[in-house]
């Protein structure tokens, strides 16, 4: 089975090999995404596959980022948001946008594992690699990526 993610004008088709630079399309390549992450920090942007595991815990702690927006696209499962005041949930084939400026979260809101992608900017990819680092600063990084961490209830 092949599934399709559109990047710009490319249409890129997951397949069961390793990275592959095609020649006639300079700088681009294919790549197997799942599990994994296409792009860097250094890139424009950075799509990463996860899977939410069971549970109603929180994926990410309330936050908001001040300079960039956040996207998902819901492969698998159902993922319940909650983005400013408002709880949504999306299931499979759905896509939720976190402009900057929201306060948001996410977690696992379905009963089997949400397997999503993850579209963000390269500020949001250092972010998140700096802060599963041993003894970071949680808050501090959040601040220094132009982020800030929200207490769980609305003010």
């Amino acid at each position: 089975m092949f599934r399709q993610a559109i990047m710009g004008t490319y249409v890129l088709h997951e397949h069961t090999f390793s990275c592959q630079h095609h020649s006639n399309l300079p700088g681009m390549f294919v790549e197997r995404l799942a599990g994994s992450s296409l792009g860097s920090p250094d890139d424009d942007f950075v799509i990463v596959e996860w899977t939410a595991e069971v549970g109603t815990h929180w994926i990410a702690p309330f936050h908001v980022h001040h300079a960039d927006d956040e996207a998902w696209y819901v492969l698998e499962g159902t993922l319940g948001f909650r983005l400013g005041d408002d709880e949504v949930e999306a299931p499979a084939g759905s896509a939720v946008l976190a402009r900057r400026e929201t306060p948001h979260t996410y977690w696992n809101a379905g009963p089997v594992p949400a397997r999503y992608l993850l579209v963000l900017t390269p500020n949001l990819a250092r972010l998140i690699e700096e802060i599963h680092e041993p003894d970071a600063d949680i808050p501090a990084l959040f601040a220094l990526h132009d982020s800030e961490l929200l207490p769980a209830e609305p003010s």
